[in-house]
């Protein structure tokens, strides 16, 4: 579940088979939701018992699960014993599922709970693949969209999310559509202007949380090394070259980046951009001294004022461990 069609294909063709094979595997693996090899009948079983030495087929596991109302939030343990979250979210068009990249995260960011353990690796393929598979099985139904937001910056494991999407938007796999997959990212700048050559029209989301250095600074140690107008540059060129609409993440946190002030400064960054700003509602933790905005309307109508785009990110996981990396941060 590491590999792409092609990358199946080139397995194939180099142990002398027909590189069709590598359809008939992702179908019984996404289509039929076989994973024992020893079941792939229309395969003869010299290649059954081929596929079983050169594979590993152990799953990662749900270790526990927690549910609110429309919302599901998973923890997940991994084949070497590390934990990650994934979040299934049911929305009016569907249901969509928010998936980690890493184990732990290094961005550091002050507000977030995955930043407060650090990263241990990236995420495998398959281990980002098995997240989505395990949810389907779970709830019995089909997953319309992926967010890669859960813990970890997903550019700083780069090959194997894009490769992630590759596998979940093949039409004859999961076939979620390009459209309805989104990747989020802290501001790695050199991987936003690489992410603008990826072929799939992919949505890209950016935390921005912040209108200027100074306060970026201080909540998000990123911007020490790309600040605003390195990242500002990096979205112009990816508008331009790719001609799609950019969500601008922006955490509501309570007296820290609320102010109306804050409101106009930010729109007066984003003004003339193809970008739409996401008002996020923070989840408060234990852990962390941040608190949830109650200026979220006053902020939406300020910016929405200045002709910017708004939405206020739907609420869910009050009853659950909502924070990014909460649910893992009470096992580790």
């Amino acid at each position: 579940m590491s590999l792409t069609k092609e990358a199946l294909e080139d397995y194939f063709l180099s142990i002398g088979e027909k590189k069709y094979k590598a359809e008939q595997v992702l179908e019984w693996l996404y289509i039929h939701k076989e994973w024992d090899i020893a079941n792939f009948t229309n395969l003869k079983k010299e290649l059954r018992e081929t596929l079983k030495k050169d594979f590993n087929t152990d799953f990662i596991k749900i270790k526990r699960k927690e549910e609110g109302s429309l919302v599901k939030k998973y923890l997940f343990e991994l084949l070497d014993g590390n934990f990650i979250e994934a979040v299934l979210m049911e929305h009016d068009y569907g249901k969509s599922v928010c998936v980690s990249s890493e184990v732990g995260c290094n961005m550091g960011c002050k507000f977030c709970e995955s930043g407060r353990l650090k990263k241990v690796r990236g995420l495998e393929t398959y281990e980002m693949v098995e997240q989505i598979l395990l949810i389907e099985n779970d709830i019995k139904d089909k997953i319309n969209s992926v967010v890669v937001m859960g813990i970890g910056e997903p550019f700083d494991n780069y090959d194997n999310v894009l490769n992630f999407v590759k596998i979940i938007n093949y039409p004859k796999g999961l076939a979620i559509g390009s459209r309805h997959i989104t990747i989020s990212t802290c501001g790695l700048v050199p991987k936003i202007e690489e992410f603008s050559n990826f072929p799939l029209q992919v949505n890209l989301a950016v935390s921005l949380h912040a209108p200027n250095d100074a306060i970026r600074d201080k909540i998000m140690p990123i911007n020490k090394v790309y600040n605003i107008s390195k990242l500002m540059a990096s979205l112009r060129k990816y508008l331009l070259k790719t001609n799609r609409r950019i969500t601008i993440e922006y955490v509501m946190l309570n007296m820290v980046n609320d102010s109306l002030d804050c409101a106009y400064e930010l729109a007066h960054l984003l003004k003339g951009m193809n970008v739409y700003v996401n008002l996020i509602p923070y989840n408060e933790t234990n852990n962390l001294e941040f608190k949830k905005s109650t200026r979220i309307k006053e902020f939406k109508d300020a910016l929405t004022s200045q002709g910017i785009n708004v939405t206020v990110r739907k609420e869910f996981g009050d009853s659950i461990s909502a924070a990014c990396g909460q649910l893992r941060s009470k096992e580790v």
